[in-house]
């Protein structure tokens, strides 16, 4: 199997955890290009993929550039959030397969347009939804399928996380409408697209109440969510940047007739409880999911979703974050922003709004 030529475009803040996966999975795949307006940022990643893999991408400032002179099959986008569908089309128009960081885009126009049009040009759309592939995840997903939680109820996710001034400070696109959203958008959104995984995927109607509370941000540092799914179960949200002085907790708990599982750690990454009426073979090494966290709040799925997706590339299949199921979690959150926006409940299908449709929205609490 040839390996697949990746080039990473963007080399801010995520890209380490893309370079190790890169490492991770070099067997199948090679990093050949690292790209960042910050000529300088893609030159310190591209030396930090050579100690580990031994052998240096090709840098570059500009990606359209760099896709113009070098075969690539593969482009992971881990730029800002508001530039990841423009850069998607660009290089799904220009025949490559797109590896996205969260959330896709900003628009429910925009991630549309995405899936629509990878699908039009034969490449692979994935998004890095990386705590699916966390094992405790992966064994809670498992026994939802087996059916051990007889009928399901409920779900909450809950983020309780503290984001200072000096990191919005750091990357002034964060915190904006154009660029990025709120604490539901860039530090929320991996769990909420946990719970609708969990719950069912189909989500009817959303209810939210958000605010910016303590941050001199646009967009809220504190938002709540409550999620109504077609098959009746409902979801719950609450997603903070405020709490002192640092990081609380990141959670995820499913509750069934004859189930409770309740996901912690610092990356939705150790099983803090595990009842089931009636045992399975799965329990057996449940207990060795409890253990120690990961260096980060990223945690360790990168290294798993890219063989995974790589999987899918190979397979003309789809990865288990496709462009089609990540698009769920942006639109509950899109929602909850129409309905701070309105006031009122707002039906998930059908829906269209975008982060700039909030930016004459004070969501300051006065």
């Amino acid at each position: 199997m040839e390996k697949l030529r990746f080039a990473l475009i963007g080399c801010g803040r995520i890209s380490k955890n893309h370079i190790a996966a890169a490492v991770a999975n070099s067997d199948t795949m090679e990093l050949a290009v690292v790209c960042d307006p910050v000529l300088e940022n893609a030159e310190k990643k591209a030396k930090d993929y050579q100690e580990a893999a031994g052998t240096k991408p090709a840098v570059y400032a500009d990606y359209k550039k760099a896709l113009e002179e070098q075969k690539i099959d593969c482009c992971a986008i881990a730029t800002e959030s508001g530039y990841h569908a423009e850069i998607a089309l660009y290089c799904i128009r220009h025949g490559k397969n797109v590896l996205v960081e969260k959330p896709m885009a900003l628009s429910t126009a925009d991630a549309e347009q995405m899936i629509r049009e990878a699908k039009e040009h034969g490449v692979t759309l994935g998004v890095c939804h990386q705590n699916r592939f966390n094992e405790p995840v992966q064994e809670l997903h498992k026994a939802i399928e087996d059916g051990r939680f007889g009928k399901l109820v409920n779900g909450t996710a809950r983020i309780l996380w503290n984001r200072g001034m000096p990191y919005y400070e750091q990357a002034p696109w964060r915190g904006t409408w154009a660029q990025d959203g709120g604490t539901l958008m860039n530090q929320c959104i991996h769990d909420i697209d946990l719970l609708q995984w969990c719950l069912g995927g189909e989500p009817e109607t959303i209810m939210a109440m958000t605010g910016n509370y303590l941050r001199d941000i646009q967009a809220e540092d504190f938002g709540s969510i409550l999620i109504r799914f077609k098959n009746g179960t409902i979801g719950i949200v609450e997603g903070t940047a405020c709490v002192y002085p640092k990081n609380l907790e990141e959670t995820l708990s499913i509750f069934g007739a004859t189930g409770t599982v309740v996901i912690g750690g610092i990356a939705v990454n150790r099983i803090e409880t595990w009842n089931f009426e009636t045992p399975a073979e799965q329990d057996e090494h449940i207990s060795a999911l409890s253990g120690k966290d990961p260096k980060d709040v990223y945690g360790s799925g990168h290294n798993m979703l890219y063989a995974d997706y790589i999987r899918a590339v190979h397979t003309h299949t789809d990865p288990l974050v496709s462009g089609t199921e990540a698009i769920k979690a942006m639109k509950i959150i899109l929602a909850a922003y129409k309905s701070q926006k309105t006031g009122q409940p707002v039906a998930f299908d059908g829906l269209s709004f975008s982060t700039l449709d909030m930016d004459n929205s004070d969501v300051r609490y006065h």
